[in-house]
């Protein structure tokens, strides 16, 4: 066998092997590896995307958190304020129908003063009519006026 005839042959079937390869193999494998290359970029960006919406999502959630937190802390605030009003306004009821009470009482008591002079003047009317009374009847004598007059006094 000769030596140039063989390296010639092997010469050619590497090169339509080279062809066939570049033709039929390759632009396949490149396809496949380019697909995986972008799946894998897309994989890449999705995460990184979901990275993202995870960290909007917990400053969404950490805002909402801290929203819901002032609101109950203005709620909470407006309550008292509230409560406040109500024990205000409910001791200020309370002072305007004490004031009454006693502006009542004192009202009753001046009635009943009044009634107690009103009869008291009526008794002393009549013990008054009641001595003129007795002195009329007797004989005038200073020692009958005054001891009828003592007498008077005593009923007083």
């Amino acid at each position: 066998m000769n030596l140039n005839a063989t390296l010639l042959a092997q010469i050619l079937v590497f090169f339509i092997l080279a062809l066939f390869t570049m033709r039929f193999i390759w632009p396949p494998l490149i396809k496949a590896l380019d697909e995986r290359a972008s799946k894998i970029a897309d994989g890449l960006a999705a995460a990184e995307r979901g990275k993202a919406d995870l960290e909007s999502a917990t400053k969404h959630a950490e805002q909402a958190l801290s929203e819901a937190r002032n609101e109950g802390v203005r709620r909470v605030a407006e309550a008292e304020k509230r409560a406040q009003l109500s024990a205000e306004e409910i001791r200020a009821n309370a002072q305007a129908e004490a004031a009454r009470i006693i502006a009542q009482a004192k009202d009753d008591a001046n009635r009943q003063v009044i009634q107690a002079r009103d009869a008291l003047r009526q008794e002393v009317a009549k013990l008054a009519v009641k001595g003129a009374e007795q002195i009329l009847r007797r004989e005038i004598d200073v020692k009958a006026h005054s001891s009828l007059l003592d007498q008077l006094k005593a009923e007083l």
